[in-house]
């Protein structure tokens, strides 16, 4: 959807040597694995790459910003939606440090503690008795019920954070939207991205209630020609992410993903970003009797090599120029990607940074396949990223192939900035500019 540049490699995060939460979580003198690896260099939409992946990659958890955003992108994902339990500053507070302190175990690798076998086990033994890191990122958004239930939360919700309207072409589920807070966890093996969403479900069951989950992958592939990743496949079969911003580029991360003081966001919120997060379901059996050629006019690309229509002999990273095809003889004036990115200065403002999947869930009670795409994005400003696209796109072609039925808008929030440090710390100090806070620690 948005303009990208291949050649610049992304920057990346060393991986940790330790993570000092002795007194936050019993398991974290075992948190460091020295056999640990910081994961592979690639971008966010690069299909994982066969034989790349390890158990033991491990992604950093602390920075000014949480992992699992630039961070490219395992092959498998879930977003799981949660009401919150909180009604107090201390309640909420003591939610994001636990659940933090979750986060950081589950990430960075141990093995939990051997209890009495006449009690509950400490972990469910789903990857055995060692937990590794397997890529494993957990990232934490809020929705915007969360601060308009609570009086004293609501004067600090994001300026931009509202609940997701209903665009002409959707048919949303109440039962697969909105929420208090999402979390985005991804891994390299499914079995992992479970067991983070069974451990914390178990270990915050006063503080969390589950709402929803939409779990998803993308496919792994041998490396591209001249050893230059691709874009991952949807269940349409064309590429997803070939026009994706670079994520390595913090000058354009900063203006396009990430919320600073230009914004006018409230100064806790500095640091963090806007997640969308869209449900869509494919037709699969309409788009497979389609032709072709009209599949390639409604998407702008080739199918086999994601060429743009303008440059058919090129690749996925050629950029389209639609000013030598100003009236749509290439490339249609209504084509996803033209509708999508115009590629002009008036909408440079709306490029977002995509992390999708694929999703199959079974058979609908009509008998048709129920596959689609769990569509996630991030940026700075959901006005002027997600909203202003998805504006452009209805009506367009494509809509006669897809539904989105679910999702929601959450603010995602800063990354905790050390080991000390906790997810929702700024907020939490917001909510008491008067006092520093000092929780007792809590073990869990």
């Amino acid at each position: 959807m948005t303009d990208n540049n291949r050649t610049a490699p992304p920057s990346r995060r060393s991986f940790l040597g330790g993570i000092g939460l002795a007194a936050a979580c019993p398991f974290a003198g075992l948190a460091t694995r020295a056999e640990a690896r910081a994961t592979p260099e690639g971008h966010v939409p690069d299909a994982p790459v066969l034989n790349m992946a390890s158990p033991e990659d491990r992604v950093e958890w602390t920075g000014p910003h949480q992992a699992g955003i630039v961070t490219p992108r395992p092959a498998n994902g879930m977003i799981a939606s949660f009401d919150v339990i909180a009604g107090t500053p201390d309640e909420m507070e003591d939610l994001f440090r636990r659940l933090t302190a979750r986060i950081a175990f589950l990430t960075q690798g141990g093995r939990p503690p051997d209890l009495d076998p006449r009690l509950p086990p400490a972990d469910s033994g789903i990857v055995g008795p060692d937990i590794r890191p397997d890529a494993l990122t957990v990232t934490v958004s809020l929705g915007a019920s969360l601060f308009d239930a609570r009086d004293w939360l609501a004067p600090l919700k994001p300026l931009r954070l509202s609940r997701m309207t209903r665009f002409p072409n959707d048919a949303l589920d109440a039962t697969i939207c909105h929420g208090d807070l999402s979390l985005q966890i991804c891994a390299n093996t499914q079995d992992t991205t479970i067991h983070a969403l069974r451990d914390i479900i178990k270990m915050l069951p006063d503080r969390l209630v589950l709402n929803w989950i939409q779990e998803g992958n993308v496919p792994v592939i041998p490396p591209g020609e001249g050893g230059l990743a691709e874009s991952a496949r949807d269940f349409l079969g064309f590429r997803d992410g070939s026009a994706n911003p670079d994520a390595g580029d913090a000058g354009l991360m900063d203006r396009l993903v990430w919320v600073g003081p230009r914004h006018g966001e409230p100064v806790w919120a500095t640091g963090g970003s806007y997640q969308l997060v869209r449900i869509i379901r494919n037709f699969v059996e309409r788009w497979d009797r389609t032709p072709l050629r009209e599949q390639e006019m409604i998407m702008g690309r080739v199918r086999d090599t994601g060429a743009p229509l303008d440059a058919t002999q090129t690749s996925e990273f050629e950029v389209p120029d639609y000013a030598r095809d100003p009236d749509g003889a290439m490339t249609p004036l209504d084509a996803h990607i033209r509708l999508a990115n115009p590629r002009t200065p008036e909408t440079g403002d709306s490029l977002i940074l995509r992390r999708t999947f694929n999703y199959s869930n079974g058979v609908t009670k009509a008998g048709q396949l129920d596959q689609g795409l769990l569509f996630i994005c991030y940026q700075a400003d959901l006005e002027k990223g997600f909203i202003a696209v998805q504006r452009r796109l209805d009506g367009e072609p494509l809509e006669e192939y897809i539904k989105p039925v679910g999702g929601g808008y959450f603010f995602t929030l800063p990354g905790a900035r050390d080991a000390d440090d906790f997810l929702g710390s700024t907020l939490i100090a917001a909510l008491r500019p008067d006092a520093t806070s000092k929780p007792e620690d809590q073990e869990i």
